[in-house]
């Protein structure tokens, strides 16, 4: 995590007798071996004034790249949201391993302290993904790691819903930069086509982190005891220290920025900054300064509006379904035992955890993302049809797979939309942070949808489930329509003439339009 080297700081002089400013003679030195240099530079654009990339990419390079990016990036953030992911859902299953009971929650209380989380998470949602800017990812999330670690192995001592509550609204702080900060910090290394299954391949961990930490806590709670402590308590206090221990190794092991990666040499460092760069009309730097029309420009963009409300219906459900999952398999099979009602939780995630990572690799693929949210709300609506339609037990179960598979890829292809519908990376880090906030507020919402008096059928919980998916199909096809349509409008406008239009603004306030920008299109 060292500064920025010579790469970004040292500007590099042309050899060749071109005019700088003149997109045609740029192209014509494309094939020269020092272009992607040239282009990694500071100061130095990757895009003619149209937006189209002036490097010429070997694709064999560019793929021997992206496996080695692929292989020291992913699986550090995979193993920190696997366990960021278990430590907020395991109280789930402490809920049925008797915490409720030993804490003496009565009523509502349970969804109360499942709501103070989200709380904090949606309060320090974008100020958290601002200093994850300024401090620099890669200290930045370890840290945070450490935090909700702490936090977890704190609920084990918990004696009350006071200090529950406490602990859960401190967890929920720390745990709010994780999910934007890691797709901001995937953002510096991945194109836009690339980012979406790079992102599934953390959020993959949300359904996993289900499944396995049902295994676990069903593993957990064959033990006697844990140092004073027993039965639920075990569990906060075993899978916070594992967090604990991922965090202090992620210091050590995660790269801030292709500039500082001691893993790849100069060449490769040139190339991961122009690849980046290539794609973002009117930029000259990868890493800008924070500054508040960048900001605003990313908070407001309108594809990140609709997409951020979008992520906030699907999290009714997918955080609806990791809290109360076990609850709803334990109504299920109410005359089995516990460590057996947390196995059978296993299965629909391992599914939806499948097509979590396929239906990103295809958007990968297509580079399209808008499209696979209009292919997977219907696979939820069915789930929750078949909630409504059915009392029969293995009929809901067989639900629970169907809503699993269509809901768990929206993280990655919302987060991965809205980064792509900006320029500079500090619009990018805003537009992912305001996706992720709406999201929670989607969580908050889930804590309140599966209430004690609606059960063992939960028609109200199903019901809004089912209101939820069928409005975000119809935003996600309004949303679409939109981007084509205002796609269109800006392909009618001459941008030469709009540029000129521009010739008294300075580079600053060029690169300030992001979006606006006349060249720009959306990429949905």
């Amino acid at each position: 995590m060292a500064s920025n080297g010579p790469l970004e700081e040292k500007p590099i002089e042309s050899t060749h007798n071109t005019a700088p400013d003149s997109p045609a003679n740029e192209k014509a030195d494309v094939i020269e071996e020092e272009t992607a240099h040239e282009a990694a530079e500071r100061g130095k654009a990757a895009t003619d004034k149209y937006g189209h990339s002036l490097v010429q990419f070997d694709p064999v390079a560019e793929r021997k790249l992206l496996w080695k990016i692929d292989l020291y990036i992913v699986p550090t953030v995979a193993m920190l949201y696997l366990f960021c992911f278990i430590d907020r859902a395991n109280i789930g299953n402490a809920k049925i391993a008797g915490f409720q009971k030993d804490l003496k929650l009565g009523g509502y209380d349970y969804n109360r302290v499942l709501s103070v989380f989200y709380i904090s998470y949606i309060l320090f949602e974008i100020p958290s993904n601002m200093v994850c800017k300024i401090v620099g990812p890669g200290w930045f999330i370890p840290a945070i790691t450490l935090g909700f670690g702490i936090c977890s192995i704190c609920t084990a001592f918990v004696h009350n819903i006071h200090e529950v509550s406490a602990v859960r609204f401190l967890l929920g702080m720390f745990e709010a930069g994780m999910m934007p900060g890691i797709a901001y910090y995937l953002s510096r290394w991945y194109r836009r086509s690339e980012l979406a299954f790079r992102l599934s391949l953390y959020i993959v961990m949300a359904p996993l982190a289900g499944a396995f930490g049902g295994l676990l806590a069903s593993g957990i709670l064959k033990l006697s005891h844990f140092g004073g402590l027993h039965s639920w308590r075990m569990i906060f206090a075993i899978e916070g220290i594992v967090t604990c221990g991922l965090s202090l190794i992620a210091f050590f092991t995660m790269t801030d920025r292709p500039a500082t990666a001691r893993w790849l040499t100069q060449e490769e460092k040139d190339l991961a900054i122009a690849r980046v760069k290539s794609e973002r009309v009117a930029t000259t730097e990868v890493l800008d300064k924070i500054d508040s029309p960048k900001v605003v420009r990313g908070i407001f963009s309108p594809v990140t509006l609709g997409t951020a409300f979008i992520f906030l219906l699907n999290n009714i459900t997918v955080q609806g379904l990791a809290f109360f999952a076990p609850t709803i398999v334990s109504l299920i099979y109410p005359h089995n035992t516990v460590v057996y009602q947390q196995l059978k939780t296993v299965p629909p995630y391992v599914v939806g955890a499948f097509f979590t990572v396929l239906l990103p690799f295809l958007s990968w693929r297509v580079d399209r993302r808008n499209i696979f949210f209009i292919i997977s709300v219907p696979l939820v609506m069915i789930g929750y049809i078949m909630f409504l339609a059915s009392d029969h037990p293995h009929t809901r179960y067989g639900a629970t797979f169907l809503i699993a598979s269509g809901a768990f890829s929206f993280g990655a292809l919302c987060n991965a939309q809205v980064a792509a519908n900006v320029v500079s990376d500090t619009a990018r880090s805003a537009a992912i942070a305001t996706n992720v906030m709406f999201g929670n507020t989607g969580g908050l919402i889930s804590t309140w949808s599966f209430l004690p008096f609606d059960a063992p059928n939960y028609h109200i919980g199903n019901g809004l489930n089912l209101a939820t998916n069928s409005t975000m199909l119809i935003v996600s096809i309004a949303l679409l329509a939109w981007m084509l349509w205002d796609n269109k409008k800006r392909e009618e406008k001459d941008v030469d003439t709009e540029l000129a239009n521009l010739t008294g603004l300075s580079i600053k306030e060029i690169q300030d339009l992001d979006w606006k920008h006349p060249a720009f299109r959306w990429k949905p």
